[in-house]
């Protein structure tokens, strides 16, 4: 056989047997294909299996409260300071040397007492000066006037005399407010605090001489906070206390403060203390005792039935089997219940036991149900 005849034998063989051999790859990688496709839905099957055999978790069992409207009266404690009607430091108007005093410390004085003296010696000389210049211009001014009705002498001349003496008067007004200026009196009525001078001390207005205070009526200063700003009026009664007496005293307020304070976010209120008591000092601590209207429709849950949250808080109801969430704003509290401002509704079942357990959307059921 020659070498063209081999050639075209090899040729005819190629073309002969490749397409076998590609039908021969397709089956055997379709052959895997189907293994592996089997071999995972067996695993499907195996796993769902497995998740149809694993039993249930049960529902957890809860103890429910009912809400349901209520009446509470709301009772707060708020500081107080007790003040007195009128507290004032005793200052001189002028300088000057003091030359009597009349104080007695920590006693009644009556409006107008004579508390000190300064040196007036000076302006006493000055008004008698001027009242001798008075008396001259007076009669020159009489005897002017004396000449005029005979046309002695010209109206400007009498003008003159007669300003003259108008003159001397107001300059004797003067001395006379500044010799005035010289006493110092009570204001009003009160007790005097502790005195700050010494006969013969040179006063300024500067200097404290002692303080006089009002002490047949006090005052009591309180804050609250701003929620309840808008629910004291004015004309209501307050019952306070202080520290060391366990006697009830009792307050009406009189005015309050037009803006709440940014920094304690509370409004200032005054009151005025009913009746003459004695026994109580200005500058005194008050517990203030505030109540007020009862409220008929408040919503009351159990404590124990608040989650506190990093924000805000919560309680957790019933829904239809499931857990819910809800955020919830809280007002007053006692012993026992919180009262729930905004939130939850009437009707609404709260859970009220085995809160650490339960999550959001879990499966619960209903164990005791109590309703208050």
């Amino acid at each position: 056989m020659t070498s063209k005849s081999l050639q075209l034998s090899a040729t005819f063989s190629t073309q002969i047997f490749k397409p076998n051999c590609i039908k021969a790859s397709m089956r055997v990688i379709f052959g895997i294909f189907t293994l592996l496709i089997l071999a995972g839905c067996g695993r499907k099957e195996k796993k769902i299996t497995a998740q149809q055999q694993q039993p249930r978790q049960p529902a957890m069992k809860v103890d429910v409260f009912i809400v349901s409207p209520r009446t509470i009266s709301e009772t707060i404690e708020v500081p107080g300071t007790l003040m007195a009607n009128e507290t004032t430091e005793i200052h001189p108007e002028v300088s000057g040397k003091a030359v009597q005093i009349n104080i007695n410390e920590g006693r009644n004085v009556s409006r107008g007492t004579l508390l000190v003296k300064l040196y007036d010696g000076d302006l006493q000389a000055q008004l008698r000066k001027l009242q001798v210049q008075l008396s001259i211009a007076e009669k020159t001014e009489e005897r002017q006037a004396q000449l005029l009705k005979i046309q002695g002498i010209s109206q400007q001349d009498y003008d003159l005399s007669l300003l003259n003496a108008n003159n001397i008067k107001a300059d004797i007004e003067i001395i006379r407010t500044s010799i005035d200026k010289t006493a110092v009196r009570a204001p009003y009525s009160g007790r005097l605090g502790l005195k700050n001078i010494s006969p013969g001390a040179y006063l300024t207005p500067q200097t404290i001489i002692t303080t006089i205070t009002q002490m047949d009526q006090l005052k009591l200063d309180f804050t609250v906070p701003e929620k309840y700003a808008d629910r004291i009026k004015i004309g209501q009664t307050v019952n306070f206390k202080v520290q060391g007496k366990d006697k009830i005293y009792s307050a009406k307020v009189i005015a309050k403060e037009f803006s709440v304070a940014e920094t304690t976010r509370s409004l200032l209120l005054r009151s005025v203390v009913q009746n003459k008591n004695a026994e109580l000092i200005p500058g005194t601590f008050a517990n203030v005792q505030l109540k007020f209207d009862p409220d008929p429709n408040a919503l009351m849950v159990p404590s124990e039935a608040i989650l506190p949250q990093a924000r805000g808080k919560k309680v957790i109801i019933y829904n239809g089997g499931n857990a819910k969430f809800l955020d919830v704003v809280t007002g007053v509290r006692d012993s026992a219940y919180v009262q729930i401002t905004d939130g939850i509704k009437v009707g609404d079942t709260v859970v009220i036991t085995g809160l650490l357990s339960v999550r959001p959307g879990s499966k619960i059921q209903l164990g005791n149900t109590s309703k208050k």
